[in-house]
């Protein structure tokens, strides 16, 4: 039985969420120079290659790769690989999805994560849920099938893999909850960046000259907002407790929504609205009852 969480456990400070909310304003930012590069006809391998390596060399530089040891000290190597080429999927799937999906349907359906997390957490991490959480997530997939509308309109060819990155990324949540015990979060912070960056070097041959200056400084600031973005969230997380601040990563949806509106003039229709109030609404519930078990000392629903 673990102790019930104190009322200073419960509640995030000031700072966290700031944290959280300017994180969400980074990768926002990450996701609509994305955007905007493939549509400019950059290639996404190479795009998702320069994301990496800039975060891995940022990596290096700031935790002071000369003289701090754990960055390279690694217990699982393998896993360490695997993560990263979780992340980097996550990465690739939804900068290929942006070419046709606007920044407010994909950031939605990313936020189905929770949910597939929370399934595979039982055959993974031995995390099993209850039926509440079950009911969460089948509801989550509604939503889903809602923004999809699977036989009525038209199919957008980039759902697939606004999918697949979610799926990915949830992936790559739960490796890191099964790695974070052993491994340094130095380690975990540089190889997530190293091993998708020498995985698709090849990439680099499919490298195009950006045409103006502006395609240059988005490329070259690709690693700043994912790398700067992940900071946040370890500083957030030093500060406030996993369910404290549990609820706030769905505030990027106001960043993704006015992105979408001002610099593509897109705005999602009324099915992927209604859609993104299911899957959040579902996720919010799962975060209710996470807490609810942690304040109770229990171990599932």
């Amino acid at each position: 039985m673990s102790p019930p969480l104190s009322s200073s456990q419960e509640v995030a400070p000031a700072a966290a969420i700031f944290y959280i909310f300017a994180a969400g304003f980074l990768f926002s930012c990450l996701d609509s120079s994305a955007k905007y590069l493939v549509l400019s006809g950059i290639p996404t391998a190479f795009i998702s290659w320069m994301r990496f390596m800039e975060h891995a060399i940022l990596a290096l530089i700031f935790f002071r790769a000369w003289s701090n040891p754990r960055l390279f000290k690694v217990r699982n190597i393998p896993l360490q690989f695997l993560r990263g080429l979780c992340l980097f999927g996550s990465t690739y799937f939804n900068f290929y999805a942006l070419q046709t999906m606007q920044l407010g349907e994909t950031i939605t359906i990313t936020f189905a994560a929770p949910m597939v997390i929370a399934a595979l957490a039982g055959p993974l991490l031995g995390e099993w849920a209850g039926w509440r959480r079950w009911a969460a997530i089948i509801v989550a997939f509604t939503g889903v099938l809602i923004i999809a509308r699977p036989g009525f309109g038209a199919f957008n060819p980039g759902l697939p893999y606004s999918i697949a990155a979610m799926l990915s990324y949830s992936l790559y949540v739960l490796l890191t909850r099964r790695m974070a015990v052993t491994e340094s979060p130095e380690s975990l912070i540089f190889f997530s960046a190293l091993a998708p960056a020498i995985l698709m070097s090849p990439a680099v041959m499919q490298a195009v000259i950006p045409e103006t200056p502006f395609q240059i400084v988005l490329l070259l600031i690709l690693g700043v907002f994912g790398g700067l973005g992940h900071y946040l969230i370890i500083l957030a997380y030093r500060k406030a407790t996993t369910a404290a601040l549990a609820p706030y990563p769905f505030l990027q949806i106001i960043w993704m929504l006015a992105f979408g509106y001002l610099f593509f003039n897109q705005f999602p229709d009324a099915y992927t609205l209604f859609g993104a109030v299911i899957i959040i609404g579902s996720g919010l519930y799962v975060v209710h009852r996470e807490r609810q078990s942690r304040a109770a000392g229990l171990k599932g629903l």
